[in-house]
């Protein structure tokens, strides 16, 4: 059935959340087990008052999710999703994720809700700087302002131009398929509710259940992310 819905689609946006990032390695900062914030108060270090007034422990936490992130890579699903939007497959990406691993993997429309670890840029005059300055513990800019991950922190709204990308493209969607995210942060859950609303069919792959659940047409748990598009993937293929 989401093969056939996939084939007949003609706008489709797949969102993304941290499940999507867990299978290439990557901790998840809010699950109970593993999940970073068990450790950090994040009102305390992940937001604009850490950085005004605690900024080595800030950049601290933030050279540790940096160091982090570079240790992986995409995974096969990152590049399957990149191979169909080159294929016209998918239209675009809406992703909670801040790896970057959906460029990485060659995806080129991407919403980045949350920011992204692959960018610093200058508290004071705003030039960007890749974030391999963290890793080497360059901290400052030229001007001298401190350099800060192009994220967004307790304290601050979603970036402009990736919310109406995101916006955009969820309004025209005929398909919306949700991969790995709990839909529990707003006002990042509410696309899914807003494609629905605009006659798109709703597809949740995630392990556990979510509060949009009873509004998809489909929802698929205990299965890993990779695996289903593989299987998807090859399917396309044969047809």
């Amino acid at each position: 059935m989401l093969k056939q819905w996939i084939q007949e689609a003609k706008h489709t946006v797949i969102f993304t959340g941290a499940g999507m990032s867990t299978e290439s390695g990557l901790p998840d900062f809010r699950s109970a087990n593993q999940g970073l914030w068990r450790k950090k108060n994040p009102s305390k270090i992940a937001s604009t008052d850490a950085l005004n007034n605690n900024v080595e422990e800030f950049i601290a936490f933030y050279r540790q999710r940096v160091l982090g992130v570079k240790e992986y890579k995409p995974h096969k699903g990152h590049h399957i999703l990149a191979d169909w939007e080159r294929k016209g497959i998918i239209q675009s990406i809406i992703t909670q994720n801040v790896d970057g691993f959906h460029q990485l993997a060659g995806s080129a429309r991407v919403a980045e809700l949350h920011g992204t670890l692959q960018k610093l840029h200058c508290q004071v005059c705003g030039r960007e700087y890749d974030s391999t300055e963290y890793v080497h513990k360059d901290y400052h800019c030229e001007c001298g302002g401190i350099l800060r991950p192009n994220v967004v922190l307790f304290g601050e709204s979603l970036p402009e131009e990736a919310f109406q990308l995101a916006l955009q493209d969820t309004e025209k969607s005929d398909l919306f398929i949700v991969l790995g995210s709990s839909l529990s942060v707003t006002p990042a859950n509410q696309f899914p509710l807003i494609a629905k609303e605009n006659g798109a069919k709703l597809v949740i792959v995630n392990q556990e259940e979510t509060q949009m659940d009873l509004y998809a047409d489909k929802v698929i748990r205990n299965k890993k992310i990779g695996e289903l598009l593989q299987e998807l993937d090859q399917e396309i293929r044969v047809k």
